[in-house]
C-alpha cells in the first residue's frame, strides 16, 4: 500500500455521504452501540462493490446506461424512503438508546442497503483501485483485495468515530422533544438532498 492510496482513500471515506450521515444519525438517536452497528453495516455494504470491481462486473455499470440508471433510481428511491421514515419517526433507531437483536439487524440491513444501492461506489472501485495496481504485479487480484480491505477498515474506523462523537453529545442534542423533532427533520432533509444529488449524477 502506497501513501498516495492511503491518503486518497482517507479523503474519500472522510467526505460526508449517505453512510456517514446514517451513522451519525444512529449515534445521536441510538447511542454508541447503534452507531457501531451502523458503521459495521456501511462497511459490509462495500463488499458487493469490491467483488463486482474485482470480477469485472462493475464494467457493466460503467458501459451500460440502462444498468447504471436502474441501480441509481433504486438507490434514489431508498434514500427517499429513509428520508420519509426519519421524518415520520418510523425509523428503527430508538431515542432511549435501547436496541434489541431485531433493531440491530434492521440497522445493519439499512446501512448495507445505503451503500449497496450506490452505483457510484462500484464505479469508484472499478476506476480507483486499478490505478494503484502495477502492471507487473504478479497477483493483481490479491493486491486489489488488500487495497479494498484497507478501504473497508478506514470506512469502519472513521464512521465509528463519527458515530461515537455523535453519541457523546446526544444527551445535549436530544434534551427536548422539539430538538428531537427538528433533528429528525434535519436528517430527513439530508437524505432527501442526497437522493436528489444521486438522481442528477451521471456516469
Amino acid at each position: 500500500m502506497t501513501p498516495e492510496f492511503f491518503l486518497t482513500a482517507l479523503v474519500i471515506v472522510a467526505s460526508p455521504g449517505s453512510g456517514a450521515i446514517y451513522t451519525v444519525a444512529a449515534g445521536l438517536l441510538g447511542g454508541v452501540r447503534a452507531s457501531l452497528i451502523a458503521a459495521l453495516g456501511c462497511t459490509l455494504g462495500i463488499i458487493p462493490h469490491m467483488l463486482a470491481a474485482i470480477s469485472g462486473l462493475a464494467a457493466l455499470l460503467h458501459t451500460s446506461a440502462a444498468a447504471f440508471h436502474i441501480l441509481k433510481y433504486v438507490g434514489v428511491a431508498y434514500l427517499l424512503y429513509m428520508a420519509w421514515a426519519m421524518f415520520r419517526d418510523h425509523g428503527m433507531l430508538s431515542l432511549d438508546g435501547k436496541a434489541n437483536g431485531k433493531s440491530a439487524r434492521q440497522v445493519i440491513a439499512s446501512a448495507i442497503l445505503i451503500n449497496l444501492l450506490n452505483p457510484k461506489l462500484s464505479i469508484f472501485f472499478f476506476a480507483f483501485l486499478p490505478q494503484f495496481v502495477r502492471g507487473d504485479e504478479t497477483a493483481p487480484v490479491i493486491k486489489m483485495l488488500e487495497l479494498s480491505l484497507v478501504f473497508m477498515v478506514l470506512t469502519f474506523v472513521i464512521f465509528a468515530a463519527y458515530g461515537a462523537f455523535a453519541a457523546a453529545v446526544r444527551q445535549h442534542v436530544i434534551s427536548s422533544a422539539s430538538v428531537q423533532t427538528w433533528m429528525r427533520r434535519g436528517f430527513a432533509g439530508a437524505f432527501a438532498a442526497l437522493a436528489a444529488q444521486l438522481a442528477l449524477t451521471q456516469r
